[in-house]
């Protein structure tokens, strides 16, 4: 019997924060800067886990999570090896406010 080995490919993935995102990121409590920080750990390990929108938004994906009681929405997109974290933020609004800075 011959042993199987599995080959795993190790891609690194580089993280840009767009202005926007850290603006908002600041906004944020410590422990939702936590989930935050997981949530893109997320993403980096199956960057097809966010919804990818239509219309004017085509190529942005976006990823709901729960936190304190509270729904957020992480843009962002995957260009090559680099994600690009867009904007954070809750559901009020987000989709216009998106549009708006793209």
């Amino acid at each position: 019997m011959v042993p199987l080995i599995s080959l795993v490919k190790v891609i690194e993935i580089k993280v840009i924060q767009s202005s926007l995102f850290l603006r908002q990121k600041k906004k944020l409590h410590k422990n939702q800067i936590k989930e935050l920080d997981n949530r893109i750990r997320d993403i980096i390990k199956n960057p097809d886990i966010g919804e990818e929108k239509k219309g004017a938004l085509k190529g942005v994906k976006v990823y709901k999570f729960h936190t304190d009681k509270q729904i957020f929405l992480l843009a962002y997109e995957i260009i090559d090896e680099t994600l690009n974290l867009i904007m954070i933020g809750s559901h009020e609004n987000y989709y216009r406010d998106l549009q708006k800075y793209l």
